[in-house]
């Protein structure tokens, strides 16, 4: 579909970033992706905003790939949304019958009549002909959104572990037995922290969490009365023509004040026996997903535990890459890979079972993916971790996290390991 394009040059892009997304909250639907200027080999701009959708494709888990195929060849444009954890059920014919308090749909995309992308100073606005008029008041409506007052939420917020410190030892131990007896390898185990009766600002919520993580992979998506406030660092897939990139992070430690202190930590977290073999064994699961659709023998390890740092942690990551036949559709790459090997464990469907078992709550959007699809087939997704879900509706605030579990794992240490991820949703809700 056309689109009518428009450039303008900005000279304050960090002050024109949170007039853009003031402006959104008028939309019913709208998503925001945010690089914040990380320094990566795989990128095509910096961030992004769609608003205002024209069509739409919302689904339970069942078919969900089909579905999406369908919408994706068909509307020939550019459509953003999200892949929930639990269409892995169709993918691999499983269940989730877990506690889920935020009701998201399994499947969400949406064709924007909207897009604004920034790429440096330039911002770029995409908007399809029939509200092309509406451009240069869309643009002189942004810039006077500076004296917009964000309010702080309303309510108290009390955080609640829907899994309490020993029943999480417990479980870990469970799965452990499973390691142990040969079932599995790893398991990616998660927890959820929560609050009910509570209202946020969403908006005010999103840009606290994303000023003191400034992840790569951040994402603000409203769509009616559910929200998504992410700081992820994580690139779940990426779509470049025919080579496909992905990058799974194992390997977490935290950040110091001191420089010697936060280097050695991050020395010490490259050379760390357990958090490599957990990395090598998601970065083995990953190639075999990536090889359902690669080119035989294009499946390669471009960089293995490698550690960057980001401003709460750092963090171990590779980058597996292979190269598709240009017969294979963007949505049969996703479906071989889908979920992420870095939220399950391996083997893959033994993990997501086991998983399933000793979880309290369903995932949902947790541990799926959020990103966007090119009018060319390209696309990109992240993984939704570090991040606060909210129905505004039910009035219910949810934030999980996870570890992976291997035969060396210890269930404190393991939870303490949750807890500095969850280190900064506690922060910006409890603010």
């Amino acid at each position: 579909m056309q689109r009518t394009i428009s450039q303008f040059f900005i000279d304050d892009i960090a002050k024109f970033k949170q007039q853009l997304l003031c402006w959104s909250q008028q939309f019913e639907t709208a998503i925001f992706l945010d690089s914040n200027n990380y320094q990566q080999q795989y990128t095509s701009f910096d961030a992004v905003i769609a608003v205002d959708e024209f069509t739409s494709i919302k689904t339970d888990f069942h078919n969900a790939f089909g579905k999406l195929q369908e919408y994706q060849t068909t509307t020939k444009d550019y459509i953003f949304g999200y892949i929930s954890y639990d269409v892995k059920n169709d993918n691999e014919q499983l269940s989730s019958n877990n506690f889920d308090g935020l009701d998201f749909a399994d499947l969400f995309f949406f064709q924007p009549q909207k897009i604004i992308f920034i790429e440096g100073n330039i911002v770029e606005f995409q908007y399809l002909k029939m509200v092309d008029n509406e451009m240069e008041n869309d643009f002189a409506k942004i810039q006077q959104s500076n004296n917009y007052e964000i309010q702080q939420s309303t309510t108290d917020i009390k955080i609640k572990l829907r899994t309490h410190k020993d029943e999480y030892q417990e479980k870990v131990a469970a799965i452990l037995q499973h390691i142990h007896r040969g079932d599995i390898y790893e398991a990616n185990f998660c927890q959820e922290f929560y609050a009910e009766n509570t209202e946020i600002n969403p908006l005010k919520v999103y840009q606290d969490l994303n000023n003191i993580s400034e992840p790569p992979f951040a994402v603000f998506l409203k769509i009616n009365h559910h929200y998504l406030l992410s700081a992820s660092p994580e690139r779940y897939i990426r779509k470049e023509g025919n080579k496909i990139i992905s990058q799974p992070i194992k390997g977490t430690a935290k950040r110091l004040k001191s420089k010697f202190d936060d280097e050695k930590i991050a020395s010490d977290l490259a050379k760390d026996a357990k958090e490599r073999s957990e990395n090598v064994m998601i970065v083995d699961l990953v190639r075999n997903d990536l090889s359902k659709s690669a080119i035989k023998g294009s499946v390669k390890v471009e960089e293995l535990c490698k550690v960057y740092s980001f401003k709460q942690v750092h963090q171990m990551i590779s980058t597996v890459v292979c190269e598709i036949d240009e017969k294979i559709t963007p949505i049969q790459v996703l479906k071989d890979t889908f979920p992420m090997g870095s939220m399950t464990g391996a083997p893959k469907v033994s993990a997501m079972k086991i998983i399933e078992k000793y979880e309290n709550t369903r995932r949902g959007l947790y541990s799926g993916a959020v990103g966007y699809f090119t009018p060319n087939g390209n696309f990109d997704f992240n993984v939704v971790i570090r991040s606060i879900l909210y129905n505004q509706e039910k009035k219910y605030v949810s934030y999980s996290v996870g570890s992976a579990i291997t035969a060396k794992s210890n269930p404190e240490k393991e939870y303490e390991e949750c807890l500095l991820k969850a280190k900064a949703m506690k922060f910006v809700l409890s603010k």
